[in-house]
């Protein structure tokens, strides 16, 4: 810290411990953090978010600022025009206390809800003999007077949902985009109208909160990389300033509100992606931030033996240690903040299992944490999505803590990959992700809602590339190509990577729609990957969560170019949001019947009267599914995961007739038809070509 200071005179009284970080109340501003084992602690106010040295240190008392282990501070004529950071002591010997303090060391607020990383240098941070290194900061929020204009959460039946995951940088950043703030919270707001367009009910936003864009490892920072998907958390109150518009204005949460608001106001939902696994603070060598500064052996798990080091189950370096009493606290108010203040609508968990690990890191089903989210009445309405496993092994898809919590369906993702690349000795795993996975939540009391099946997520190949690659290519990224998972289940179609064979560019379009029209058909949410709808393509980088360019970003020419494959997806999102059927509460039994004695699921195989699981190795399934509604149409569906076409006889019904809805071998439109655009089908057979998917709906006779 520069030692020139020029100092203000500013007049403090002793403050509360509630609320915790800094409320302005037009007047001054109170301040408060939590350190249980500190020994002194100091408050720094500067004038501006880049001002190189404060205005004012203020000591704290703790006779007078401290009420158990808060400390806090109300320092008059203070307002959102300053920034301030702590300094925090307390006692050493890193190995055998777990403590961090460091006196010289300038901290975040961990409950800070602006902050700026204008001075911000990682590697410096991370350099003991660097000196004095200028920290993150908060920022002091204004009054809150937003205007909402009656907007609340939309609090709607999770089991009707179709969600779509996207990055708020990476949709409009494109130079196609032509949006007037391209990469910030404004700039999707000028494209919710194609998302509304093309029937998602909710978005699930890749991490929102405030995260350290330095986070990368030592490849890719040579190479110019940065964090571009935000899975590297410091401030979980924060909107990210990275997707604001002048950020340096605080303007974070107004931005933020009004895309919340702007997508409630086109019925769409926001889901944001919530890292409670790991923060930024990385491992021994990482750079302190805000959490190992005030509470290093509180906030995270550490090697009992040696505790400098930290027990990592997330990959990243360090392992939150969720069920603490004060971090369970800690994320269950960021969490009922997030829904108050900005009327999120749901949260997906990254690395869930993390949360379901004790105190001592085993596997916990009473988890606190966990059933603190459940149980809170100010989270009653919000989605809760889990990431149900962890880099530690923890693997807990079907099994997660919980029974309202949804899980990403790890195992649906896996089976539909293979069988539409075309394994066999998949038909009876393929029948029961598409009926709901009821192995996995039928005995505990859950729902087919409670699975949200997806074939592609930010983590992994896009659709387009799943069908184009055999292998990751991820020699960008710095690490030789070490970096990403080297388990795809994937299928290039005959050639690695770009080619201009029709046949194989035919091919590679057709397992697209397959793979659509799969994840509509069957029971639970969907959840498709942003861009999937239109082809995008990462050039087979299975992992890029460093690559904030062009590899990543929606390329909006592509909405013209593959406009069949996006007339496809839309037409295939209204096909499901037409059929209650395929959204059922409860699972399918083959004993129920509609009133035209239709059951809700038959079976059948290649030959007449024969079921899936006859010829196991059989790459052939088909359905029929009774409507739930008088006036809801019963629907066949042909699966042909063969390389052959199949000719198979259609359900008789002495007094509805089938007309074909979807086929997928047919080129656009004919591949997807509107309901008035269907014709009775007068034969009792049909043959699906090779590696294709069929739907056929009733139709009453004409009068």
């Amino acid at each position: 810290m520069p030692a020139d200071l020029n100092m203000k005179e500013i007049n403090t009284r002793p403050g509360t411990r509630f609320p915790m970080g800094a409320s302005c109340d037009g007047k001054g501003t109170n301040f408060c953090i939590f350190s249980r084992h500190a020994t002194a602690v100091e408050l720094l106010l500067y004038d501006s978010h880049d001002a190189p040295r404060p205005f004012a240190v203020i000591e704290l008392d703790p006779e007078n600022n401290k009420t158990f282990y808060f400390w806090h501070i109300y320092v008059e004529g203070i307002g959102p025009e300053t920034s301030y950071t702590w300094r925090v002591d307390g006692p050493g010997d890193t190995r055998h206390t777990g403590f961090r303090f460091d006196k010289r060391r300038e901290l975040l607020d961990p409950w800070a809800k602006l902050v700026t990383d204008s001075l911000w240098d990682r590697l410096k941070a991370m350099d003991p003999d660097a000196g004095y290194v200028p920290s993150m900061r908060a920022m002091v929020p204004p009054v809150d007077t937003y205007d909402w204009e009656g907007d609340r959460p939309l609090d709607r039946s999770t089991g009707d949902a179709v969600i779509y995951e996207m990055h708020v940088g990476g949709f409009t950043r494109h130079p196609s985009s032509g949006v007037r703030h391209p990469g910030t919270y404004s700039g999707v707001i000028e494209k919710i109208p194609y998302l509304k367009e093309l029937g998602v009910t909710d978005v699930e936003l890749l991490p929102v909160m405030a995260f350290d864009e330095q986070d990368v490892p030592k490849g890719a920072w040579e190479r110019g990389l940065h964090n571009y998907w935000g899975y590297s958390p410091h401030s979980f109150f924060a909107p990210h300033p990275g997707y604001c518009i002048e950020p340096e204005n605080g303007n974070h949460i107004d931005q933020f509100r009004d895309m919340v608001k702007a997508f409630h106001r086109a019925g769409i939902g926001v889901i944001i992606d919530v890292v409670f696994n790991h923060t930024a603070e990385g491992g021994e060598d990482g750079p302190v931030i805000n959490f190992k500064g005030l509470g290093n052996r509180a906030f995270y798990h550490l090697d009992p033996h040696d505790r400098r080091k930290y027990l990592d189950f997330t990959g990243c370096g360090n392992t939150i240690n969720c069920n603490h009493p004060l971090v369970t606290a800690f994320i269950r108010e960021c969490l009922e903040y997030w829904v108050h203040t900005f009327h999120v609508d749901g949260f997906r968990f990254d690395l869930a299992s993390v949360m379901a690990r004790g105190e001592d890191t085993r596997p916990m089903y009473h988890a606190p944490v966990v059933w603190s989210i459940e149980f809170s009445p100010q989270l009653a309405g919000s989605r809760i999505v889990a990431e149900a496993w962890d880099a530690g092994g923890l693997y807990q898809v079907g099994g997660f803590p919980g029974f309202r919590w949804q899980e990403w369906n790890g195992l649906y993702r896996d089976v539909m990959r293979q069988f539409v690349r075309g394994d066999r000795g998949l038909i009876d795993q393929v029948a029961t992700r598409i009926a709901g996975s009821s192995d996995l939540y039928q005995q505990s009391g859950r729902f087919p809602r409670n699975s949200v099946n997806f074939v592609t997520c930010h983590d992994g190949f896009t659709m387009y590339d799943l069908v184009s690659y055999n292998r990751k290519h991820n020699q960008a990224n710095g690490e030789d190509n070490r970096d990403g998972s080297d388990i795809n289940y994937s299928w290039n179609c005959g050639v690695e990577g770009d080619t201009d064979d029709p046949e194989i560019l035919g091919l590679r379009r057709r397992q697209v729609k397959n793979f659509m029209a799969l994840l509509m058909l069957s029971q639970g949410v969907p959840m498709i990957l942003s861009g999937d709808e239109v082809l995008r393509t990462q050039q087979g980088n299975n992992n890029c969560y460093c690559q904030d360019n062009e590899l990543s970003w929606f390329d909006w020419d592509l909405v013209q170019k593959n406009g069949d494959i996006l007339r496809f997806a839309r037409e295939i999102i209204a096909f499901r949001k037409r059929h209650p059927a395929l959204r059922r509460k409860y699972f399918l039994t083959g004993a129920w019947k509609n009133r035209r004695g239709v059951q809700d699921i038959v079976w059948h195989g290649v030959k007449p009267g024969s079921r899936p699981w006859d010829d196991p190795e059989s790459r052939f399934i088909a359905f029929t599914m009774g409507g739930m509604e008088d006036d809801e149409p019963d629907i066949h569906v042909i699966c042909n995961m063969e390389e052959v076409a199949i000719r198979s006889l259609l359900p008789d019904d002495p007094v509805f007739r089938w007309a074909l809805a979807v086929d997928t071998m047919k080129e656009s439109p004919d591949d997807i038809k509107l309901p008035d655009e269907q014709v009775p089908y007068e034969q009792n057979g049909y043959t699906a070509g090779p590696r294709s998917v069929v739907i056929f709906e009733s139709r009453p006779p004409k009068r």
